[in-house]
């Protein structure tokens, strides 16, 4: 494996609560390499969110510190593009406006800017919508936009907190092939924080599987199977053991010590 990417090193995140500290995550260690793609899964409450706000910069961990090539993270940056469950669009503004907003702040110049926003909207499949305002869009599109805006301001890494979980079945298995579809071309670092167990095989290399309370690492498990993803390879046996090796690591964890 390659240097890494991104570092988790010893990570802790606490709270205080009235008569007692709440430990979200417990000392986390992690490396996801360069061009990775890694799935994180685990049951609700395991700190999932949390180390991904974290290597976004805007979560700050109690204890250990975050790398991006080597650097520690102290905050949000243009290198780590964050795309969340909500679209967070502005309603008033077009397709091709919404992906051009991150550019215009950081003062590309308007040529720029366009040609940027059209190749991340073809990247994506929008080119017919530029011009169409959210409201024009289904869950499925909006949610393309907000990757297509997170892809427009070139960042070398994606973080992604189940950005498919409010989509129907149909349109979420569609956009996790788009979306792999994309990360062939254009070979990003992803971390993706899903609950789905299929989603997390289907789309991985590795599935990083969390237990809660405290938040930690259960067990990474690989997924040797071929890119491209195909639907033939979800009804594949090779599939369906790996699944249930990460189903049964989730559901069937042991209560920490």
């Amino acid at each position: 494996m390659t240097t890494a990417k991104i570092s988790f090193r010893e990570i802790s995140k606490t709270y205080p609560l009235k008569d007692t500290v709440f430990t979200a995550l417990d000392r986390v260690s992690l490396d996801i390499a360069d061009e990775e793609f890694v799935t994180v899964v685990g049951p609700s409450g395991c700190g999932k969110s949390t180390l991904m706000s974290m290597a976004a910069g805007l979560v700050e961990p109690t204890g250990g510190e975050v790398l991006v090539d080597g650097a520690p993270v102290t905050g949000p940056g243009p290198d780590r593009g964050v795309i969340f469950q909500q679209y967070a669009l502005f309603p008033w503004l077009t397709v091709r406006k919404n992906v051009e907003f991150g550019l215009r702040l950081a003062g590309l110049a308007p040529e720029e800017r366009r040609a940027r926003a059209e190749r991340a909207i073809e990247l994506v499949g929008l080119a017919d919508f530029a011009d169409a305002l959210p409201k024009m869009l289904s869950g499925g599109m909006k949610q393309r936009c907000a990757i297509a805006r997170a892809y427009a301001v070139n960042p070398r890494v994606l973080l992604m907190d189940e950005p498919f979980g409010a989509l129907d079945a149909l349109t979420r298995v569609q956009l996790q092939d788009q979306l792999l579809h994309t990360w062939s071309q254009e070979r990003r670092t992803v971390m993706f924080i899903t609950h789905d167990v299929d989603e997390a095989v289907y789309l991985a290399r590795r599935v990083v599987v969390m237990a809660a309370r405290p938040g930690r690492i259960h067990k990474i498990v690989d997924v040797d199977l071929p890119y491209p993803r195909t639907e033939e390879m979800r009804l594949s046996p090779e599939f369906s053991g790996i699944r249930a090796e990460v189903w049964h690591s989730v559901y069937h964890q042991a209560p920490a010590a």
